[in-house]
C-alpha cells in the first residue's frame, strides 16, 4: 500500500533585517507612504485645507449677517418641493403678492360710487379695512396736504410698502353730460335730492339748455372746467391744470409707472374681473356681487334723470374743447384692451374704431353711479342691499 503524501508545514515568517542588502534577506528599497493624492505635496495639501477653512469661516460669517442669496433659497425650495406635475402640468395661476394698501383715486362720475359700494360689501366679507375720504373731487391740494402726502411717500421709499393704485375713467362727453344733469336734477332716488345738493343754484341756471351752455361758451361748458380727468393722473404741478401736451404726457407716464390698473367704465365687468385676478385678497367674488339682482336695483336708482343729448354741432364743439381728454381716454382704453388680451379676455371690438371728427355718445352698458361730490349719508345703500 502506498503511503499518503505528507503535508508540508508552513514556514514561520521571519522579518527582514533593517540593514540587509540584496541576497541577505533584507528589503533594501525605501517604502513611500500611502497618499490619497499622490500628485500633491504636503505643502499643497496644507494650502488647500487652509483655503477650505477660510471659505467655511467666511460662509458662516455671511450667514450670520444676512443669510444665503435668495436665488439659492428659491432653488432649494424648488428642488425640495417640486413634483412631476409641477414640471409637466399646467402652469399655476400668477397672483400678485398681497399688498397692504390699495388706493382707489376715484374720478367723479366714473363709476366710483358703484365701486365704493362693492368695496363696502367686500370689506365685510373678506375682513379688510375700508377707509373712505370725506373730501371728493379735490384735485388741487394745499401745501400742508402736500407735505403730509410727501411724508407718506418718503415712508414708502425708506422701507414701507408701496401701495397699489387703481382707477376707472369714462368717455369724457358722457362723464360731462352725466355730471351736468345730475347737478340739476339728481337721480331716481328722489326728486328733491338735487335741491339739497345745489341749494344756491338759480332756476334759470338749473334749467339752462345744454346746447346754449355749449354754443355760448358758458364757464361750466368750457375750459378749464372741461379739463377734468387728466389732472387726476397728472399730479400737483401747476401745469397739470392747463390743457396741453405737457399735462397729457405726464398723465400717461403716471398711468404706466404708478397704476396697477386703469379701466374704463364702459367695460366695468371686465375691470372687475381683472381686479379679482390681480388682487384676489380684496376683490374675490366681486363680479358675482355686481351681477346680483339686489345690486342691480341699486344701479337703477343711481341713473341720472332728465338727461338729453346735445345737438351734433354742440357735440362737435365739445369734442374739440376736450381733445386732450379724449387723447388720454383713447390711450387708457388701448392699454386696457392690451391687458385684456394678455389674460385672454376679448374686447368688444378687435380693431379700434377710427376717431370721428365729432363724437356722439352712446348709451353705457353699465349703470351710472352717484356723483362723488354728494355728501349724503350712504346708509340707505347698505339698508337696501341687506333687504
Amino acid at each position: 500500500m502506498k503511503k499518503p503524501p505528507q503535508q508540508q508545514q508552513p514556514r514561520p515568517y521571519v522579518a527582514p533585517s533593517a540593514g540587509g542588502g540584496p541576497g541577505q534577506g533584507g528589503d533594501w528599497r525605501r517604502r513611500r507612504p500611502l497618499s490619497l493624492l499622490p500628485f500633491l505635496s504636503l505643502r499643497d495639501y496644507g494650502s488647500c485645507m487652509a483655503a477650505l477653512l477660510l471659505f467655511c469661516l467666511g460662509s458662516l460669517f455671511y450667514q450670520l449677517h444676512g443669510g444665503p442669496p435668495h436665488f439659492l433659497l428659491d432653488l432649494r425650495r424648488y428642488l425640495g418641493n417640486s413634483t412631476y406635475l409641477d414640471d409637466h402640468g399646467p402652469p399655476p395661476r400668477k397672483v400678485l403678492p398681497f399688498p397692504s394698501q390699495v388706493v382707489y383715486n376715484r374720478v367723479g362720475k366714473c363709476g366710483s360710487r358703484t365701486v365704493v359700494l362693492l368695496l363696502r360689501i367686500l370689506s365685510e366679507r373678506h375682513g379688510f379695512n375700508l377707509v373712505t375720504s370725506d373730501i371728493h373731487n379735490k384735485t388741487r391740494l394745499t401745501k400742508n396736504e402736500q407735505v403730509s402726502l410727501n411724508t407718506a411717500e418718503q415712508f414708502f421709499m425708506f422701507g414701507g410698502e408701496q401701495p397699489v393704485y387703481i382707477n376707472i375713467i369714462r368717455d369724457p362727453v358722457n362723464r360731462f353730460l352725466s355730471n351736468y344733469f345730475f347737478r340739476r336734477f339728481g337721480d331716481w332716488r328722489g326728486e328733491q335730492n338735487h335741491m339739497i345738493r345745489t341749494p344756491t343754484m338759480r332756476q334759470e341756471e338749473r334749467y339752462l339748455d345744454i346746447n346754449v351752455c355749449i354754443l355760448e361758451n358758458y364757464p361750466e361748458c368750457s375750459n378749464p372746467r372741461l379739463f377734468y380727468i387728466i389732472p387726476y393722473f397728472c399730479g400737483q404741478h401747476p401745469r397739470c391744470r392747463e390743457p396741453g401736451d405737457w399735462a397729457l404726457e405726464r398723465a400717461k407716464l403716471n398711468v404706466n409707472e404708478n397704476f396697477l390698473l386703469v379701466g374704463i367704465l364702459e367695460e366695468l365687468e371686465d375691470v372687475l374681473l381683472l381686479l379679482e385676478r390681480f388682487l384676489p385678497h380684496y376683490f374675490k367674488d366681486v363680479l358675482g356681487i355686481y351681477k346680483d339682482p339686489e345690486h342691480r336695483k341699486l344701479g337703477n336708482l343711481t341713473v341720472t334723470v332728465k338727461k338729453t343729448t346735445p345737438s351734433p354741432e354742440a357735440i362737435q364743439i365739445l369734442y374739440q374743447r376736450m381733445r386732450y381728454e379724449y387723447e388720454f381716454y383713447h390711450y387708457v382704453k388701448e392699454q386696457f384692451h392690451l391687458l385684456k388680451r394678455k389674460f385672454g379676455l376679448k374686447s368688444h371690438s378687435s380693431v379700434p374704431p377710427p376717431r370721428p371728427e365729432f363724437f356722439i355718445p352712446s348709451p353705457l352698458e353699465t349703470e351710472e353711479p352717484i356723483d362723488d361730490e354728494e355728501q349724503d349719508d350712504e346708509k340707505w345703500l347698505e339698508d337696501i342691499y341687506k333687504r
